[in-house]
């Protein structure tokens, strides 16, 4: 029974063993593609040049989401923002204009509020030295430092015995605009703002901008509150700055702000943000616009497959008569089907690991031209824009490859 049973093991492993073997059908392909010369090369970038943008749109998609988080990061997650609006609109002699509000009461009536500033921008021209500049006066409270969690470069910040005494602090930008017109601003120097002299006690650090805020410190000079009266015949608050001692509260802190702000500026409305909002409506933002980049990419990726598509059926045309002796030889149409559709998928891995390592470089390219903090790579880029290149090469590339497969050997053959 031994005996028996051994001719049908010596067939199974036979059948097992026919046909070349994947090393064996790899070499040809390495060999065919380098026989197309340039032709092989040229589809080869085709497919490049879409995974490039595929990984680049990616990554710069990535580091855009991450730039504009920082920038809003910046603005303070437990910071709420109440925008004072008169309620008919082109009438404002309608309501009263209101430049006070008592910050301890508001304190007193939401605990969570660790601190409150009110805001009464205004512009103006002021001359240091003989050399004017517009400049926009901001007036505020004595809080504002640490809502904004301010810095100063040199003096002191405005304090409530200034509220009498003509005392301004510029902002960092500010400064510098003095410095670039040839004026070195000191403590201690006098400034004409609205026909009075205010002394300059104190300058501050850059603090960056925020989009929530009507004016930036940094762009501004800081007045007391009772010291707009000097420049602008009506002070006006336009904003309301609270910082919240718990950012887990601030969804319960904000409509007791805005109903209590409602309550003392009657005739005004009031509208109350909350930056953590804007950071996950941003977040959205920036996903959608990531896709939108990589849809990009993914057009400029299908045309290079069709490259891939367009070499491919060349190759098969110009083969008729190998594929032909390949059949009369004992070939079957897999083994033609697999060795075309290698050749496809050689073609498309080495363009798309080309095409990844330039698109990577393109990206980095591009965040630091623009001025951006840090390149983060993007963690999707380099699996979706290589797989993304290698399934369009395999997709383009079993059309030609079946096409191949189904020739008939005698068709084949009788090509000259």
């Amino acid at each position: 029974m031994v005996r028996a049973r051994a001719p049908h093991v010596g067939r199974h492993v036979l059948q097992s063993g026919y046909g070349p073997s994947w090393s064996q059908l790899l070499r040809e392909s390495i060999e065919n593609l380098r026989l197309q010369g340039r032709r092989a090369i040229l589809s080869m970038l085709g497919i490049a040049v879409g995974c490039m943008a595929v990984v680049a749109l990616l990554n710069i998609g990535h580091n855009a989401q991450l730039e504009a988080m920082r920038v809003f990061q910046g603005m303070g997650t437990d910071l709420l923002v109440a925008s004072v609006k008169n309620r008919i609109e082109g009438r404002s002699a309608a309501v009263p204009a209101v430049a006070h509000l008592d910050v301890g009461s508001l304190r007193a009536a939401l605990p969570d509020i660790a601190a409150a500033a009110v805001l009464i921008p205004t512009g103006a021209e002021a001359r240091l030295r003989g050399r004017s500049l517009s400049v926009t006066v901001l007036g505020s409270n004595t809080e504002l430092r640490n809502v904004l969690d301010l810095r100063l470069a040199r003096g002191r910040f405005l304090s409530e015995f200034d509220a009498g005494a003509t005392h301004a602090v510029l902002g960092a930008n500010v400064a510098a605009e003095w410095e670039r017109a040839g004026v070195a601003v000191s403590l201690g120097d006098q400034m004409r703002l609205g026909g009075y002299l205010f002394e300059v006690v104190g300058i501050l650090w850059p603090n960056g901008q925020n989009p929530l805020l009507p004016v930036s410190p940094d762009d501004a000079v800081l007045l007391p509150v009772e010291g707009m009266r000097r420049v602008m015949p009506l002070p006006q608050i336009s904003s309301i700055l609270a910082r919240n001692a718990d950012s887990g509260t601030l969804g319960h802190t904000s409509p007791q702000l805005q109903a209590w702000l409602t309550e003392r500026l009657p005739g005004f409305e009031i509208d109350v943000q909350i930056p953590q909002q804007l950071l996950d409506g941003m977040a959205q933002q920036s996903r959608l616009f990531s896709w939108f980049l990589t849809g990009l990419g993914g057009i400029s990726l299908l045309v290079g497959g069709i490259g891939v598509m367009n070499v491919m059926v060349m190759s098969v045309a110009e083969r008729r008569r190998e594929i032909g002796v390949r059949m009369a030889l004992g070939a079957r149409p897999r083994d033609i089907a697999r060795l075309f559709l290698l050749e496809a998928i050689l073609l498309s891995a080495a363009g798309s690991l080309v095409g990844a390592a330039c698109g990577f470089a393109a990206a980095r390219l591009f965040v630091h031209l623009s001025g951006w903090s840090l390149f983060s790579a993007s963690v999707a880029a380099l699996p979706l824009g290589v797989g993304s290149a290698i399934a369009i090469g395999l997709f383009f590339g079993l059309s030609p490859a079946l096409a191949a497969a189904r020739l008939a050997p005698v068709e084949a053959l009788r090509d000259v």
